[in-house]
């Protein structure tokens, strides 16, 4: 266990705690014989059943990832030769105590990589290439020397064991228990320990060489040695970050953050180096297939039944127990004194085609279908499967007659809502499509249908539908256009076509869609896609009309970066010394409430009365898609709301909001306006833009800002999804106070256990009011400027600023994001009162 007990001599500094390990984490009587290591040792000591329950219990796991390394043919052979090698490295002494699935999944993945080389030889080589080690790849060098991996590899190897299940595969504890023959609740305190464990072992990294437990000598261990404050407040981050620090302690730690950039950084990468797990750790054991296994992980599909099966499930698993008994005893006749020959070489003959396997309950259709020729039926509705997932079609009555299925033809396809989709506003409803055969495809043809209410906002309906063109194209060479003769009252359906798909390539859609004022909630959108005339792939969405959230203002695919800054409009007296402290982040009245808030006025000109600049920083030989500009402020704007706006190296032009937001905080009533500004950032680019005179009252507790929010394309970008969501069309603006929360779906496409970047733009947070938080999936982000505090996260920081350090009541955060899922996008008031504006979230693509 992590005990609290001072270390004089160890630890970091003399604030400092030193770990003890303790496995005292409430074993299940009735399990701990079943748990792995248990299972383990049996092994060693030749009992074959230990090895079946093994396979039994992490085969679909290891099948998982060795589909997405080799594909599905080859997977189950895979799978097999990597256990038989696993098995012999047991039984010959080697191998894991408890880590068996990482051990097991790194076997497979050298068992693909020598299928690939062709280097393997009738020779044993079993203790030599124990996969025990992490696999050798250069590709992921920088992963293994990283103070992540580091860390990792100091903690016990029982600690490593749940971490892995936890964060990496998204495992909960009760999913884990057996594993580790503990109660559910035990393995939540062994995880929660283990957790705890990891921040001090990565925190002692950051120590003295001479504080080490295996310290070095010379003067490399001196240049290391950081400053005595730093020490001091190095001991202290690992309560800071989990907000277990008293008050006094938290805005020390932070007054020293703020002037100190290793500390800060240390304390960024100390908040998130939980989710950091699944993006070094992961890649190390499962190399390039990293997010498509976690992401299979996180859906439940390797974890076998749940705790308490149903009786069909009993029979079913009997069935597979004894199924995987056969299959271990075929594994221990193979993997006897003799060498392991890949199981795609076949002694005196040619090969022999794969069995078919059984796919995982987790696995879409297309991705479990065999690669041999079968016939599909057309027709019928597509059955109700996993959000998101592949489903297939029900045969209809009387199937005509069809074409068969070509050898190695798959698609994958998905839909989702980008943000939420909300009455009387407008919203994106995207999908893909993704070829996964071995051949090109047909034309691709593509039905949506769209819940009732939802109508589809691309093009004319009716007898003009099939002649027009869409407002905008929706993207990756689709044409869309509503279908003729639409029944009043039912679902709307949209027809996308486009060109056949090669091997391996992706492609998206997004459609701007309008809800009615009376749309139902809770149907979802689905999609129906077919190729030459044969229907390969269905997809439902997770949701459909929600009644809260973020409705997408803007959605794209490709190689893309997000851009945002902005400023306040609203200063103290600067006059004044203790208004200059404030704005250095260094005094202790940092809210607008201490102060008469008066105009800032850093352009000095004559026609304006409040400016301020921000520097835009666009990527060479980017191109802009889109940009938009928000502002807000304490008012109540009559007719037409307006503000200036100066491109770099030009002068001020009146730009009119196309919409208009209104709500009302403890300081009066606030609105948020928004106007597309894409053609003129794309005539300008980037440099410093000036805003000006927005609709603004002055006094205490008043603020003003604005914030430029811009998508590019960037050849030097990486693939990725990304999507701005606001809520300027709503009536009323969604106004948080310590009562309420507000819950914004982030769904759409965007890849589970992705790394991304998540922004966010909030008018009237509080610098010295804490409690606001930005939480993906339940876990706080750590903002990337201001306080870095993730229990402060609106503390009046602005992206691209110039001027001072403070931007009283506007917030332009950055964030990066290591979710398990990317859903939900929860702002938490906390003893403040803010105004969310904008959110936009790009992550790498799926």
């Amino acid at each position: 266990m992590v005990d609290g007990r001072r270390s004089p001599g160890k630890g970091i500094a003399s604030t400092g705690w030193e770990v003890f390990v303790s496995d005292a984490a409430s074993p299940d009587p009735t399990a701990e014989e079943s748990s792995d290591a248990a299972l383990i040792s049996r092994v060693r000591a030749g009992d074959s059943s230990a090895s079946a329950t093994l396979y039994e219990r992490h085969a679909a796991a290891a099948r998982t990832l060795a589909r997405h390394l080799t594909g599905a043919g080859a997977a189950e052979d895979v799978v097999r030769e990597a256990f038989a090698k696993v098995l012999d490295a047991l039984r010959r002494g080697g191998g894991p105590r408890a880590e068996f699935r990482p051990y097991l999944l790194t076997a497979v993945r050298r068992t693909v990589d020598d299928r690939r080389r062709s280097e393997r030889r009738p020779t044993d080589r079993s203790e030599e290439d124990d996969p025990g080690a992490p696999f050798a790849d250069p590709a992921l060098e920088g992963l293994e020397r990283s103070m992540v991996a580091r860390a990792f590899r100091s903690l016990p190897e029982r600690w490593r064991t749940v971490l892995w299940h936890t964060e990496v595969e998204g495992a909960e504890p009760a999913e884990v228990a057996p594993l580790l023959g503990l109660t559910p609740d035990g393995a939540a305190a062994l995880a929660h320990r283990a957790r705890e464990g990891l921040r001090q072992a990565y925190l002692r990294l950051h120590l003295p060489a001479e504080d080490m437990d295996a310290s070095p000598s010379g003067a490399g261990a001196a240049a290391s040695r950081p400053a005595e404050e730093c020490r001091a407040v190095l001991g202290k981050l690992g309560a800071h970050v989990r907000g277990g620090s008293s008050r006094r302690e938290s805005r020390a730690v932070r007054r020293h953050l703020d002037g100190c950039e290793r500390c800060a950084a240390v304390a960024a990468e100390l908040a998130a180096v939980g989710s950091a797990l699944r993006e070094v750790v992961g890649p190390l054991v499962l190399g390039a297939a990293a997010g498509a296994y976690t992401g299979a992980a996180q859906g439940g599909g390797v974890f076998g039944f749940p705790q308490r099966p149903t009786r069909r499930q009993q029979v079913l698993g009997g069935a597979a127990a004894a199924l995987a008994a056969a299959v271990v005893l075929g594994l221990i006749l193979v993997s006897g004194d003799e060498s392991i020959r890949p199981a795609h070489e076949s002694p005196g003959g040619p090969p022999r085609p794969a069995p078919s396997p059984t796919p995982p309950a987790d696995l879409p259709a297309s991705e479990a279908a065999p690669s041999s020729p079968v016939t599909a039926p057309v027709g019928g509705p597509p059955r109700a499967g996993r959000a998101g997932s592949v489903v297939r079609p029900s045969p209809a009555p009387n199937p005509p007659a069809v074409r068969p299925r070509p050898p190695g033809e798959r698609l994958v396809t998905r839909i989702g809502v980008v943000g939420a989709l909300l009455r009387d506003e407008r919203g994106i409803v995207a999908f893909s499509v993704r070829n996964d055969g071995a051949s090109l495809t047909g034309a691709l043809v593509a039905d949506v249908d769209l819940p009732p209410g939802v109508a589809y906002a691309g093009g004319a309906t009716g007898r003009r539908a099939a002649r027009s063109t869409a407002a905008r194209s929706s993207g990756d060479g689709w044409r869309c256009r509503p279908r003729r003769g639409r029944t009043p009252g039912r679902a709307a359906r949209v027809r996308c076509t486009r060109a056949p798909l090669p091997p391996g390539a992706a492609v998206s859609a997004y459609l701007r869609v309008y809800v009615a004022a009376s749309a139902p909630y809770g149907a979802a959108p689905t999609v129906t896609v077919s190729s030459g005339g044969m229907r390969l792939g269905a997809a439902r969405a997770p949701h459909g009309v929600t009644r809260a959230g973020l409705p997408a203002r803007f959605a794209a695919d490709g190689r893309l970066h997000t851009v945002h800054a902005g400023n306040a409009l609203l200063t103290c007296d600067m006059s004044r010394p203790d208004c200059r402290r404030t704005l250095r982040r260094t005094g202790h009245r940092r809210d607008n409430d201490w102060w008469r808030m008066r105009p800032l006025d850093q352009d000095r000109a004559a026609a304006t009365r409040a400016s301020s600049a921000a520097r835009v920083r666009l990527p060479e030989k980017s191109t802009v898609l889109w940009a938009g500009l928000y502002w807000s402020g304490t008012a109540r704007p009559r007719g037409p709301v307006t503000v200036k706006l100066r491109p770099p190296g030009t002068s001020y032009r009146t730009v009119r909001a196309a919409e208009v937001s209104r709500g009302r905080l403890p300081v009066g009533p606030v609105y948020q306006a928004f106007a597309d500004v894409t053609a003129l950032v794309r005539r300008h680019g980037g440099g410093v833009w000036w805003c000006a005179d927005p609709p603004l009252r002055t006094g205490a507790g008043r603020y003003a800002g604005w914030a430029l929010v811009v998508v590019v394309a960037s050849p030097d970008a990486p693939h990725r999804q990304a999507m701005v969501l606001d809520a300027v069309r709503a009536r009323r603006a969604p106004v948080l106070d310590a009562r309420r929360r507000l819950d914004a779906p982030v769904g759409g496409l965007l890849a589970a256990g992705r790394p991304g970047r998540v922004g966010a733009v909030v008018w009237e947070g509080d610098a010295d009011l804490s409690g606001d938080r930005l939480l993906l999936d339940g876990r706080p982000l750590v903002p990337a400027a201001g306080d870095r505090d993730p229990g402060n996260v609106f503390d009046g920081s602005a992206r691209g600023a110039v001027g001072p350090g403070l931007s009283f009541g506007v917030d332009v955060d950055d964030f990066s994001a290591f979710p398990r899922n990317y859903r939900t996008l929860t702002f938490h008031a906390g003893r403040d009162a803010c105004l969310p504006g904008v959110v936009t979230v790009a992550t790498t693509r799926g």
